[in-house]
Order: structure tokens, then sequence, then C-alpha cells
């Protein structure tokens, strides 16, 4: 059936999990939840904060990194249930529960990793920084210089910005914007006791450090205090002639998911930059606040948020642990960070007058951040720069705020070139970035289009047009990542440049579906959402199954972020039990339960998180011994296969395959220390090592590896020592 651009989808967004039918009482689901999953995922981030062997300032940004992703998840996923759970046609996750039961058991399992969290800075984190020279004061811990100090502090610089705002029946209740920090403070009137405390809300602006340096002339450790414990330290100077009861920081995490009426808007542009101010006001679904506050206070504030009591947490502080990031900023200790690494150079790029000689030669692949993004870069600007390229095409979704590949286009527009930009503007959180990117490319002249209606695009492709004589030649960058210079530092992904002109010539043809009208494409080469790529990924797996049955070689490894959707979980079932060895690398969220008798014996299931982010989608199968490797942006959930384009792109070159098929893959499935191993219960143990066996890195290896694939082990000096070892055979 053709995806027709005319019809628009409801504003509402599709549940990613499918109506299941409930379990009988006793009766086990087969899949696991999905927000326990995730959650079971962030409390791995935990680990990495608990664990000693990492340098002390990673801890405490993989601490913020909980607080950063427990804030998304409340923004969508916890939001998404609430509204579930007060609609009455709202159906079953995919493990057979209701929303509200969804609902008890996450507020269950935040609040233990919460409590984890919190100990994780108190008990491990807050010592170890003090033996480092790096302290952190509260208010009582203060000395009498150091008060006067902060008082001085508070008068010129946090006074002038803070505006008390009353809750009373003279003052509404103020709207306080989505995760911004505010102090609650409850006054007494010496003239009046025996009467109702005050409510005073204090919103103190973004503007203002969330950490201050004390005194940073001192001799002596390094010392800090969070803003909030200033606040409640001077702040009854706002408030002559009352007393101040009590004072506690809190902060509201609001609904923060778009949806957008495709069918009235018109101009997709506006109507989302509209939808970004309201967000600021969106229902509340969290509130944090210190422990410590008055119970009455407390309970006048939910009622003002519209918040039921078991949706505020009580923190023993400091709120909001995302702050922390900062503090690796301010302190410039090498001893407590990972070692400098800088990507290599791939040498297989030098030699040649330019890259589209080399691609003409060869296919390359990168496997980012170990060798450097430059060349994708360098791929974009050339062909901005060169008088022989016509035209190009390039899908964005998410990019810095200083994109030399969008300055790449915006030159090749100005230049004269033909220049088509498929630029995302629903992607996460980067809505308001994309919006500014789509009309400075539109102000250069760019075909700025925003791909399928009710479909984000989410592939990762750039095509570049150059005549050579009196050809016509196509080259092509594709990729697991996003086109951005400086998460390519810190996400782990891989890249393909080639000029095959049978996939050139099916990317053009998806190029052309997106800005253009048609029936539904047909793609031989690659796998495409929303129009092959589910049905030919089931008949990848089910090809295994088959093969395992009558007794030819079958194998699957699968790398990827998510693994949610039901059919394809089933049809891996079915391949374990036909016989298929299944081993399955699932960064985040996976519903999927390995090693279940009868079930999942052949599946073998694992994350690793470490210093990069594993974001990266690989897909072997064995093909009977015919192996076909495919990667890209999906990963295996509802919504990647049916609401977002998607491409998974095959690696034909027999040099390259192996690559991925023994030097990256096993890499990843030897890793001991930054992996764990998924249990049937939904829990990640520790992957088992054998008598005698060395603890394995694989990120490690990665970086040792790229510097001396490349000839330049300088580039990866702290590495230096590291042996590369021989990968395991696949």
């Amino acid at each position: 059936m053709p995806v027709s651009r005319s019809k628009r989808r409801s504003s509402v967004p599709p549940s990613d999990i499918p109506k299941s039918k409930p379990r009988g009482e006793g009766e086990k689901s087969v899949f696991g939840n999905r927000e326990q999953s995730w959650l079971a995922f962030n409390r791995r981030v935990l680990d990495q904060a608990r664990n000693p062997d990492n340098p002390l300032l990673e801890r405490v940004k993989f601490l913020a990194i909980v607080s950063s992703n427990l804030d998304e998840f409340f923004e969508i996923r916890v939001a998404g249930l609430m509204q579930q759970a007060d609609s009455e046609s709202s159906g079953l996750s995919i493990d057979g529960l209701t929303p509200r039961e969804q609902l008890r058991r996450v507020l269950k399992e935040v609040s233990t990793l919460v409590h984890d969290q919190y100990a994780c800075w108190h008990k491990e984190l807050v010592p170890a920084l003090d033996r480092a020279g790096i302290q952190f004061r509260s208010g009582a811990q203060l000395t009498a210089a150091e008060k006067t100090w902060l008082q001085e502090y508070f008068q010129t610089q946090v006074l002038p910005v803070l505006t008390p705002l009353a809750v009373d029946q003279a003052h509404p209740f103020p709207l306080l914007a989505n995760k911004t920090l505010n102090v609650l403070v409850s006054l007494d009137n010496p003239e009046t006791p025996g009467q109702d405390k005050l409510m005073i809300i204090l919103p103190v602006p973004r503007s203002l450090p969330r950490i201050v340096h004390i005194e940073p002339a001192a001799p002596g450790p390094r010392r800090h205090i969070f803003l909030s414990e200033i606040i409640k330290l001077c702040g009854g100077q706002l408030f002559p002639g009352y007393v101040v009861e009590n004072a506690n920081a809190f902060r509201v995490t609001r609904n923060s998911d778009l949806y957008i009426d495709e069918e009235e808007a018109e101009n997709l542009l506006k109507k989302i930059e509209e939808e970004l101010r309201n967000l600021r006001r969106g229902a509340a679904v969290r509130l944090e606040i210190e422990d410590g506050v008055d119970t009455e206070m407390l309970g006048v504030l939910c009622g003002h948020l519209g918040l039921e009591s078991d949706y505020a947490i009580r923190l023993k502080g400091p709120l909001n642990l995302l702050r922390l990031m900062s503090l690796y900023e301010m302190i410039d200790r090498p001893d407590l960070k990972y070692p400098p690494y800088v990507p290599a150079d791939p040498t297989t790029l030098t030699g040649h007058k330019t890259i589209f000689d080399l691609i003409r030669e060869r296919d390359v692949l990168l496997h980012h951040p170990y060798e450097s993004f430059a060349p994708v870069v360098e791929f974009v600007q050339q062909a901005a720069r060169d008088p022989e390229v016509l035209a190009i095409k390039q899908t964005l979704y998410r990019t810095s705020g200083d994109s030399p590949v969008v300055r790449a286009l915006i030159d090749a527009s100005v230049a004269g070139k033909q220049v088509t930009a498929l630029v995302e503007l629903m992607a996460r959180f980067d809505e308001a970035n994309n919006i500014k990117w789509a009309r400075e490319l539109e102000e250069a002249g760019v075909h700025v289009v925003y791909g399928l209606v009710g479909h984000k695009t989410h592939c990762k492709c750039c095509l570049v047009v150059r005549r050579e004589g009196t050809v016509l030649r196509r080259y092509l960058h594709l990729g697991t990542g996003n086109y951005n210079p400086k998460t390519a530092r810190l996400y782990t992904d891989i890249s393909l440049l080639t000029c095959r002109d049978h996939l050139a010539a099916e990317v053009a043809q998806l190029f052309n579906t997106l800005t253009g009208l048609g029936r539904t494409p047909e793609f031989k080469h690659l796998l495409v959402a929303p129009f092959n790529l589910h049905s030919r990924t089931q008949e990848l797996i089910n090809a295994e199954a088959a093969n395992a049955a009558a007794g030819r070689p079958a194998r699957i490894i699968a790398k990827m972020n998510k693994l949610v959707d039901p059919v394809t979980i089933e049809n891996l079932y079915a391949a374990s039990q036909a016989g298929v060895k299944i081993d399955l690398i699932v960064r985040a969220t996976c519903c999927l339960l390995p090693g279940v008798k009868g079930l999942s014996e052949n599946i073998r299931l694992r994350n690793i998180v470490g210093r990069f982010l594993e974001h990266a989608r690989i897909f072997y199968f064995e093909n009977a011994g015919q192996p076909l490797v495919y990667c890209g942006s999906a990963d295996w959930m509802s919504r990647n296969f049916f609401r977002r384009v998607e491409a998974l792109f095959p690696v034909e070159d027999p040099e390259l395959r192996r690559r991925l098929i023994e030097d990256l893959l096993p890499i990843e499935l030897r890793d001991n220390e930054d992996a764990r191993e998924l249990q049937p219960d939904g829990t990640y143990a520790p992957v088992p090592r054998a008598a005698g066996e060395e603890p394995f890195r694989a990120q490690k290896y990665f970086m040792a590896a790229a510097g001396l694939r490349a000839g330049s082990a300088g580039s990866v000096a702290p590495m230096a020592a590291v042996a590369v070892v021989p990968p395991p055979a696949a």
C-alpha cells in the first residue's frame, strides 16, 4: 500500500507497546517489560558510577547521566503511561500489564534506583572527592570565613536576579517551567502566632551556576557548594520581618512529548515552534523535593501541580545530580579523567587527490569514534567545493550547533549546486536546533523537506552526484549515527563510503520517495522502513531457523540499541528452538528474555556500558555459509519498523565484511569488564570468566587497534602499552 503524503496521522502517536491478552493467574509472560528493562539499563549506568576502576570525575559524570536518563524517562515514558492509565481504551503492555500496574512497578523501581544513586553520591563519591582535594560543603559545614564570603556572593551575584513569588488568595500559583530549580520557603509571621504559614516560591534563573567554587583564590582543597544551599542559607534576607521555618529545593518534571496534528498543521515548522513553547507548561509527571519538607506544604504543592503523592520523590539532596556535569568542566584534573583519546586517521584516506578518487577505488568502512569522523565531514565539504559535483542530497536528524555539514550544504547551494536536505523537525529534544538549521538552509536556497508525513526521517544517508567525463556517478555515505562531529567522538557508530551503483540507485529512489509522491518503492538491496525492513528482517531470521533445521550453518549476531518488537522476538525464540545460536548485543531496552529453558536456550544477550555510548546497529546472518551483514539506523522496535524512515545497508566488500564478522562483533562478545549478560528474570549479571581468563574491555581494545591499523599508534599514546590480541573466530 503506498504511503501518501496527503494522508495525515493522528496527533497522538500510537503506543510502541502492542495490545496483549491479560495473563492468567500464575502464567508467566515470555516477554520482558519495556519500562523495567530501561530502568535495568539505567542501573547499569549507575554501576559505572560505583565502579572504582573508572576515573573519579568520570564516575561523577556517569552519576549525572543517571539523572539525565531519569528525566527523559519521566518526560516521555512515565508521561505516556499516565495518559494511558487515564484512558479507558488503553491496551496492555507486551508482557500483559495494565498501565496502572506498570506505573506501580516503575515507581517502586525508581525509588530503589534513586536511593542507590544518592547513596553512591554521599557514601562513595563525596568521600573519594574529598580525598582527592575536592570538597563539597553543606550550610552546616561552613566556617565563619566561608559564610562571610558566601553572604557577599549572594548579595552581589544571586539576590539581584531572584524574585520571590507568594502563593495565597492574592497571588495565583506560578507557572514553573519544566526541570527548573525552585526553592519552597515556609514563612512564619512572629506578630500573628498560630496562623497558617506563608508559602513562597523562589524560581532560580537558569543563568546562575548550580555549583559555586567557594573563595576561588583561597589556598587548600577546592571547596564547592550547591546554589540551593546558598539560597537556603542566605534567602531570609528577602523576607524582612518574617522567620524562615523551612526552605527546600524542588523541581517539577513535565510531559515533554510533542503531539502534532499534521492534518491541521499547514506549516509544520511553525506548529512545532508553538508546541515547543507549550512544553514549558505540560502536565506535571514528577516532583523532586529535598527531604525534610513540611508535610502540609508538600500537600499544597502537589495539589497545585495536580500530582498524586506517589509522584513526589523526596531526596536527601542535592537536587538534580545532572548539575554535576559542570564539575567535570570546572576542574582541570587529568589524573581524575579518562586519558585523552584522539581518533585515528585511517591511512586508507591518504595518497588520493580527492575522497572521490578513493571511493571509486574501494569501499571505505569507518568505526567511530575509534576512527575519525573527519572523512565523513570532508566528503560533504569536498562535494560542496568540487565544481564537478552537481547535486547533494542529505538527511539530518541530529547535528551539532556549529555543524560543518550544514555549513557545507549552505556553501554548496550558494555555489549553485542542487542541494536537498531532509530535516527531521521532530527529533526529540533537538526540535529547536533543527528548526534553526531548517531556516538557515532555506535562506541559502537549499530545498528543505520533512519527509513522509507521520514518519520521522531517521535514516543516515548522503548522496552526491558528480560529473566525470560523460558519466554521472553517484557517491554515498551511509551510516548508523547522526551527522554530528561532536557526538561522533562519544558514540560508537559505523560509516560506509561507497559508489556501488545498485546501492546508489536505491538511495536515490529513497530520496525521491521522501521528497516527492509515488507508489511504494521496491528495494532489493537496502532494507528500508516503513516498506520492507520488517518483512525482510523476519525472512532473514526465519531463514536461519530453516537452515538450522536442515543441518546447514546457522548463526545470528545482532547489535542494536533496543529490542522491543514482539514479532521479531517471537521469531528469534523460534530460531533458538530450531537450534540457531544467537548472540544479541542490546545497549538499553530489551523485551526478549534469553536463556529460558524450552524457549530461548540458544540466545545469549548482553549489553556494554563504557566510556563511549554504544550506538551502532550491525546485523549478521550466517546464511548457510554465505554471510550477510547489514548496518544502519534502525533498532528492532515497532516504531523503527513502521513509524520511521530507516535504512539498513549491506556491507558487500569481502574485506570489510570480514572486518565486521571477525574483528568487531567477536571482540564485543569477548568483553568481560564493561559487559553484562541479561538473565531470564530481566536482571543483568557480570559476564562469567573462565579460570585464568584475563579482564578484557572491547572499547579499550578498539582504541588501541584503530591506532595500530592506521599506523599512528602515537595518536593513542595512553594505550601504547595495550597489546592488540588476535580476535577469536566468529
